[in-house]
């Protein structure tokens, strides 16, 4: 049915598998495209619970920047194209299951977005995510800001997103990000307790509490960030964009101007 990913169900859990791990999982648009239908297809599943997750050693390196670095269409199609991210987290947070993530190895830029999106983070010991967008000269899109800072808090938010530092899974946990924290082995099996856990649960009120809680918690999300996707095109006009995209693909530190 999907291309780049696996929907294996046990029961009540479905698990969804970002399933491109010779590209480390890079959110290219069409796997992209995969996850928003999906996601928009446990509207009428039966499912409890839905676990994402990446196959390989990284859930996502996040966006797939050579595809990105390819594209070269007018500016309407770019805008189209830009708010494809956004859509697809507004459809994981639309899922009316309890959603899981769970992270191991990298969980970068727009890697980062799809575990935020979700209720609940587990985190193996070797993970770490971050949102490197600032050091390619662009913003953080996709509504994924409001997403950090209700995890987090302001100053980490600011310091996460600003600095594009990649967290180790230590300050992950015990800055709240993460849920729980466990060795790489166990990760498997700790989601499976945390899912039969809320699986055993009366899904019709964890279902209403859940959106009740999102809503209160989002409320003036899409007021606030409905340009994030046209502040990304204004980026990527910049020389600090090119910079920062050349810099990356060189393998060398990116000099900024501010033009």
């Amino acid at each position: 049915m999907y291309e780049f990913l696996n929907m294996d169900r046990n029961g009540p859990v479905v698990t969804v598998t970002l399933n491109r791990p010779e590209a480390l999982n890079a959110l290219n648009r069409e796997i992209m495209s995969e996850i928003e239908a999906a996601s928009r297809s446990f509207l009428q599943d039966e499912a409890l619970v839905v676990v994402f997750k990446g196959a390989g050693r990284h859930f996502s390196a996040g966006a797939d920047l050579k595809q990105v670095a390819e594209r070269d269409v007018p500016l309407v199609q770019r805008r189209r194209d830009a708010a494809l991210g956004s859509r697809m987290i507004k459809a994981i947070q639309a899922i009316p299951q309890v959603t899981i993530a769970a992270i191991q190895g990298a969980a970068l830029g727009g890697g980062a977005c799809i575990p935020t999106a979700c209720d609940f983070r587990i985190g193996a010991d070797n993970c770490y995510c971050g949102y490197p967008e600032v050091n390619l000269g662009m913003n953080l899109m996709w509504h994924a800001v409001p997403l950090c800072v209700q995890l987090v808090g302001i100053a980490r938010a600011k310091r996460m997103i600003m600095l594009g530092e990649k967290i180790p899974a230590d300050t992950l946990y015990n800055w709240g990000f993460l849920d729980e924290l466990v060795t790489r082995e166990e990760l498997p099996s700790a989601t499976t307790a945390m899912a039969k856990r809320y699986a055993d649960q009366p899904p019709v009120a964890v279902q209403m509490i859940k959106q009740s809680i999102n809503q209160y918690c989002s409320v003036l999300d899409s007021a606030v960030m409905h340009m994030d996707a046209d502040q990304n095109l204004l980026t990527a006009g910049t020389e600090d964009r090119r910079e920062g995209v050349n810099a990356f693909f060189e393998g060398r530190k990116a000099r900024y101007t501010g033009d």
